[in-house]
């Protein structure tokens, strides 16, 4: 099954695996969006598929970015 998010900032639709793929300030972007849907009690009744696609995204986006930050220490090591 394929996840897809429509991301008014990035003005294009983004699937879950495309997360990996994205330049830093695109994650950077998406992870605001989404975690601004998250935090909007109202986007969850207004449009709980919407809500509950926008934490998927937000929650990967931020293992990517961990990963990518840990990846990026011990490279300066």
């Amino acid at each position: 099954m394929r996840k897809w998010f429509r991301s008014h900032l990035l003005s294009r639709d983004v699937e879950l695996q495309e997360l990996y793929e994205l330049e830093q300030g695109e994650l950077d972007l998406l992870m605001a969006e989404t975690a601004e849907i998250r935090s909007d009690a109202e986007n969850r009744s207004r449009s709980h598929g919407r809500w509950c696609t926008a934490g998927y995204v937000l929650e990967l986006s931020r293992i990517i970015d961990q990963r990518r930050a840990s990846e990026k220490s011990l490279d300066r090591q």
